[in-house]
């Protein structure tokens, strides 16, 4: 198996190194596998003039050819699958399976987006005789990208492909605690020819380059995936400057289970759903509100499948769960577990690290927490749920609706009527019922209230990335 890569800043078609770095962990060892690159200020000023020159030269490119290279880079990672799936999991933790998949869906969201970039339709609008109302949709400009460590490929993928595809050019700020994904996919670029400057991939500290990026002039789009907190402070950076932002940010999804459904079924797949990525989605579902009637089979049965995750080493075969992908997060759950039951939540398993090695946290159940306990609010990200019975379905609605996020959200019933009230006031981006998949590559993605704004995938994934021109031309001077 492939070495972890050399790790290096990608700026202006050419790989560099700078005089200082960061460590980068594997979190099932803690040992150190790689030595990261801080880009400086001058570094981020050639990322910037570089994306200007990428710019003016990548919008000129016709949609068809911009999309058979964006096709080309996605065969080339679709080759390199296990190489890259390896450095995902040497750098996140996540089981091999899963590093793998998540490269898969890497290149479905640059095929996709690809697919888009020739369907940008303008159109024209009636009018009288020698006049004609022409709407174009034109490439916004560069791009400041910022995407986060729990999904070390996809993440920068969908911002890449957005971009790309719409005529775009980027400098994305990858995490610094997983950035091999990103570094693959500049390579991939690179390789299939990409001309210079219009992908650039630096690393550094987080503060230090937002602030050195948001506010340039020659941005002209800020795009974040990450905590509510840090998008709100970016947006505020961006609203200074009048820049549009695209932001993707927490959520904390709540999963309505009705009393009609199957609910062993529903139960299991919820629990394996939830450990997933050790729980570290921003569309985990977390907040389970099951009614009273088979509430107590349920827990029982969740609890009895979170349970039986196989912990360890993603490497390892048979690893359905890896560690916690960085060590901040170990003290922060446990933190949760701790004051939900000072609060009088019952813990059903789980609650605490496993071992002295390695980021490992137990599958954790909370059952019957009140709405006074930290982790109603608060996300946990992690593998840690939250099962609380309720006595209706308005009840659980309103529940569901009771915290500042809107990301996505799920549901099990059988119920047309009860799928038809979710649909109506379960207040959050992404509705899913009777499947506990929130996004697709054809699908719109983004949240409400906290979660964010704008949406990525689907038809509307590169709305964000275009500026709409209308056109107005008389055959006459009027």
């Amino acid at each position: 198996m492939s070495a972890y890569p050399e790790l290096q800043l990608y700026i202006d078609g050419s790989w560099r190194t700078t005089g200082a770095d960061l460590p980068v962990h594997d979190p099932a060892t803690e040992d150190v596998i790689g030595r990261l690159p801080v880009a400086g200020p001058a570094d981020l000023d050639d990322a910037l003039a570089a994306a200007a020159r990428g710019f003016e030269a990548w919008r000129q490119v016709a949609p068809k050819d911009r999309a058979d290279l964006i096709r080309e880079a996605s065969r080339l990672m679709r080759e390199r699958q296990d190489e890259i799936a390896h450095s995902i999991t040497l750098e996140h933790g996540k089981p091999i399976e899963q590093a793998r998949l998540e490269v898969i869906r890497g290149c479905e969201f640059f095929e996709w987006d690809a697919g888009e970039a020739v369907r940008t339709y303008g159109r024209v609008i009636p009018s009288a005789p020698g006049v004609k109302y022409i709407v174009h949709h034109h490439p916004i400009g560069p791009v400041a990208a910022f995407s986060p460590w729990n999904f070390p490929m996809s993440q920068p993928a969908r911002k890449i492909a957005g971009a790309l595809a719409s005529g775009c050019s980027i400098v994305l700020k990858a995490a610094e605690e997983t950035p091999a994904g990103a570094i693959h996919i500049a390579r991939a670029f690179e390789d299939a020819g990409l001309p210079p400057g219009v992908l650039n991939i630096v690393f550094g500290v987080p503060a230090d380059i937002s602030q050195h990026l948001v506010p340039s002039d020659i941005v002209k789009l800020v795009a974040f995936t990450g905590s509510t907190a840090v998008g709100r402070h970016l947006t505020g950076l961006a609203s200074d400057h009048m820049t549009p932002v695209l932001m993707e940010l927490g959520g904390h999804a709540p999963v309505i289970v009705c009393e009609d459904t199957d609910v062993e079924r529903a139960a299991i797949t919820s629990a394996v759903r939830k450990m997933r990525n050790a729980g570290q989605v921003c569309t985990s579902p977390t907040r389970f509100f099951v009614h009273d009637s088979v509430y107590d089979q349920f827990l029982d049965v969740f609890t009895r499948r979170a349970e039986a995750t196989v912990v360890g080493n993603g490497l390892e075969p048979g690893v359905e769960m890896g560690p916690l992908a960085n060590d901040r997060r170990v003290p922060a759950l446990a933190g949760m577990v701790d004051d939900a039951r000072a609060a009088g939540a019952d813990v059903t398993t789980g609650g605490h690290r496993i071992g002295t090695t390695g980021y490992f946290f137990e599958p954790t159940v909370l059952a019957n927490v009140p709405d006074s306990a930290r982790v109603m609010q608060e996300e946990p990200f992690g593998p840690l749920a939250i099962v609380n019975p309720v006595d209706s379905l308005d009840t659980a609605i309103e529940q569901a609706n009771s915290v500042p996020y809107g990301l996505a959200a799920y549901g099990f019933t059988n119920r047309a009527d009860y799928a038809d009230r979710m649909v109506d006031r379960v207040e959050a981006g992404n509705l899913s019922i009777n499947t506990l998949e929130a996004s697709l590559p054809e699908t719109p993605f983004g949240g409400v209230k906290s979660s964010g704004y704008g949406r990525e995938g689907g038809s509307e994934g590169l709305h964000h990335y275009t500026v709409v021109k209308n056109v107005s031309h008389s055959i006459s001077i009027v």
